[in-house]
């Protein structure tokens, strides 16, 4: 007998602020929890951590439902964290926020924002409590992992393949990556530019995680193949030669190398059969020193010296260009079964170059009807002034058709078309 919202759901008072809440009956926690829990984790995987009893996919449908539908409204509830709670609650701004604690720590503790509530918040820096203060809107994370659960996950059927085999390329370790969409848009770059291998050092969202499958955007196999591993140590465990990409200068006696530079090294490294990688700091911080310690050379992009900070998925995107760009694989643009490689340079398409009899017979036409027209006066200029047309006509290159239709443009200038013809005379 399937089961109800009403049989998984109870209204009790959460403890932290005395405002109703909906929680999940067997444990208690709140509807958002669950949420969110699915929308980050993929639905199966968060299932397995939330490990609530009674709840599985058949029931976690009602409730998503119950969520999607914003029943909690009806009963006077709201969840921890949404942003329904934040406007039944009087928060109109991040002002009012601070104002609800006693005290906001921000990082490591250095910067405390100090309220006239109760209670202490930790958050990672002020620009993540700018975009979070809010709260979220659940109800529609709700809705997104309802259409996945009745119909799959959103580009499932884009499977895609590995650019190369294993240690062909490059791998693109991210060190603690903060966010998940992060970790997506780098797996975008990644197939952007032909880089398979994506390893993840304990990513703060949990691996995996389905915000950073929506984030890539289509380059699901590089999301699917990725690795969470531990620790730096484990990550690197099988690399011959890593790099360590930095845009602050380290008092280390390692080679510094530009992208052009290191993907050069790296392409001679591994014809050797010898695997390398390339790693990325955190977000916020970048390496610390005695993780670039572990590096055989260090890369810095050229920049701009006076703002050198790059996003994440920007740096591995600079390095993906730069490998691709020496591959025999590139292509400009894509390839699809209606578009062929192109090469740079003028697109011709279907068309040609006009031939030389195809330009003088324009240049012939169009100077006809100048004569008959009166333009080459005094006459004795003639020659000069031909000469200087044509000089100046043939230097656009035309091609086949562009010649036609010059020479369509001169007969309807000169004899008019349709109504508009001139008579004879």
């Amino acid at each position: 007998m399937p089961v109800t919202a009403e049989q998984l759901l109870i209204i009790k008072t959460a403890i932290l602020d005395g405002t109703p809440a909906p929680v999940v009956a067997a444990s208690g926690r709140p509807v958002s929890e669950v949420v969110r829990v699915c929308h980050e984790r993929t639905i199966d995987v968060g299932l397995e951590e939330l490990a609530i009893p009674g709840l599985d996919r058949a029931s976690l449908e009602p409730l998503l439902t119950y969520c999607a539908e914003l029943r909690c409204e009806g009963d006077g509830a709201t969840c921890p964290g949404c942003k329904r709670r934040t406007e039944a609650l009087g928060i109109h701004s991040l002002d009012d926020f601070i104002a609800r604690y006693k005290e906001i720590v921000v990082g490591d503790g250095e910067v405390r924002l100090l309220g006239q509530g109760e209670g202490t918040l930790h958050t990672p820096a002020l620009a993540a409590l700018e975009k979070t203060w809010s709260g979220e809107n659940y109800w529609f994370w709700a809705r997104r992992i309802l259409r996945k659960l009745r119909h799959g996950i959103r580009r499932a059927h884009i499977q895609g393949a590995a650019f190369a085999d294993a240690g062909e390329t490059p791998a693109v370790i991210l060190m603690e990556p903060q966010l998940a969409d992060n970790v997506g848009m780098v797996a975008r770059a990644m197939a952007n530019f032909g880089l398979d291998d994506l390893r993840l050092i304990a990513p703060r969202d949990g691996w995996p995680n389905e915000k950073a499958r929506i984030a890539a955007s289509g380059a699901n196999y590089v999301i699917d193949d990725a690795v969470a591993f531990p620790s730096l140590e484990a990550a690197i465990g099988d690399v011959n030669w890593l790099a360590a990409t930095t845009a602050r200068q380290r008092d280390l006696r390692k080679p510094v190398m530009t992208p052009i530079e290191a993907v050069g090294e790296m392409r001679r490294r591994i014809d050797r059969g010898e695997r390398c990688a390339v790693l990325f700091g955190r977000e916020r911080s970048g390496l610390e020193t005695s993780e670039v310690a572990n590096a055989d050379a260090l890369i810095m992009i050229p920049v701009n010296s006076r703002f050198a900070s790059l996003n994440l998925a920007q740096a591995v995107l600079i390095l993906g260009y730069e490998w691709m760009r020496g591959s025999d694989a590139q292509s400009l643009g894509r390839v699809t079964t209606y578009e062929k490689p192109i090469e740079a340079g003028l697109y011709m398409g279907a068309d040609r170059p006009a031939t030389k009899d195809e330009l003088i017979g324009f240049f012939e036409h169009l100077e006809g009807e100048l004569d008959r027209l009166g333009f080459f006066n005094p006459p004795h200029k003639r020659a000069t002034v031909v000469r200087n047309l044509r000089t100046m006509l043939t230097r656009m290159g035309a091609t086949e058709q562009e010649v036609r239709t010059l020479r369509g443009i001169v007969a309807t200038l000169a004899k008019g078309k349709g109504h508009a013809r001139k008579p004879s005379t």
